[in-house]
């Protein structure tokens, strides 16, 4: 079975030759005609994946619980910025504001609300989510024409979906990893000519085997420059959560996810939402590069069990009918915990801020 997209793709190939995994995983998600995310709705049981937020509305007051803190540690500025990059449904951004309200009625009264979405049709549905803080929301295409002063920044999900560079180690070291074609006309990965600066692989692929991959991500590393100029610029605190790994390494992290399921990454272009790990600790250098402290760099698990998740589960299902509890109790071993299936170990969080300053629930 082959995607309209997968036609498209070949016959790019066929008329130009082999392209780079940027281009094929821009493609992927965003071909205007075809992509990903133009084309599905991919959030929710329903859809192909489901987020932290989509999981339990107790993702998204944790967050919220953070923010306040943040705020309250920066000395209570106002007017203020609350922003998100790829809000999703606006679930996330609806259980963040409903704590806020509750808990630091005057952050909420000087806050401004800004999502950056580049889809209508996600516009529209954040838009019904949020209906009850209508008056607070603007939209933005860009994270560009953001207003200035002092910024409460969330992100996630956001760098698993920018796109990355694959190098493949060969006889003549590494070159850059593409998809062509192969005998039968299928999607095939190949080895290119172009190498990679050895100053950017780890110390550990001087002895790495054949075959062996290493991803870079400039497109990820311009999206944490430009946040980190203005977290610099204005004051601020930005919170990023993704899947990924603490420390540079070696591996191939490219995966397809289809109805609930992996998929392999050039089998349904177009029809499966396609990502790679987060390189957590080069978004950490460039933070520092740009001027930022790091408050911290931990397990999602950690963090949300720190801000304050157990007990607040026990709240939320106290008096409720067993089955509830059960519910909740789930919920949060998904969120928190280790190992298969579950967010607490996979999932990071990574936050950055400025001035320097100590947020909970990170040590100094």
């Amino acid at each position: 079975m082959t995607t309209a997209l997968a036609e498209k793709i070949k016959s790019i190939i066929l008329a130009t030759g082999p392209i780079s995994v940027t281009d094929y995983f821009s493609l992927c998600l965003a071909d205007p005609d075809y992509g990903y995310y133009k084309t599905r709705e991919p959030f929710g049981r329903s859809g192909d994946f489901i987020t932290a937020p989509e999981i339990s509305q107790l993702f998204g007051e944790m967050i919220g619980i953070f923010l306040v803190q943040a705020w309250q540690r920066h000395g209570e500025p106002s007017p203020v910025v609350i922003a998100e990059i790829g809000p999703g449904r606006g679930t996330m951004m609806s259980d963040i504001l409903r704590v806020i309200a509750k808990l630091s009625p005057a952050l909420y009264a000087s806050a401004a609300v800004h999502l950056v979405e580049t889809s209508e049709r996600l516009q529209k549905v954040q838009s019904q989510t949020l209906v009850a803080h209508k008056f607070k929301i603007s939209w933005h295409d860009s994270f560009d024409t953001l207003p200035d002063g002092f910024m409460l920044l969330v992100a996630n999900e956001l760098f698993d979906a920018i796109p990355i560079r694959q190098f493949v180690k060969t006889t003549q070291g590494f070159r850059e990893r593409l998809v062509g074609l192969d005998a039968k006309n299928e999607l095939m990965f190949a080895a290119g000519v172009a190498g990679i600066d050895p100053a950017l692989l780890p110390p550990a692929a001087t002895n790495a085997p054949t075959g062996t991959i290493f991803e870079i991500a400039p497109a990820r590393d311009a999206v944490m420059t430009a946040i980190a100029a203005r977290i610099h610029a204005s004051g601020g605190t930005a919170l990023i959560i993704d899947y990924g790994h603490m420390a540079t390494g070696l591996g191939d992290t490219l995966q397809a996810v289809r109805d609930h399921q992996f998929d392999p990454p050039l089998k349904h272009p177009g029809e499966a939402d396609i990502t790679s790990h987060v390189d957590f600790e080069q978004l950490a250098r460039r933070a520092v590069t740009e001027g930022l402290q790091i408050n911290g760099l931990t397990y999602q698990g950690d963090f949300l069990l720190a801000l304050g998740l157990a007990e607040r589960a026990a709240v939320l299902g106290r008096d409720k009918s067993v089955e509830t509890q059960e519910n909740i109790r789930a919920d949060v071993e998904r969120l928190a915990g280790a190992g298969e299936g579950r967010m607490g170990e996979l999932f990071k969080v990574l936050a950055v801020s400025s001035p320097n300053l100590a947020l909970p629930p990170f040590r100094k």
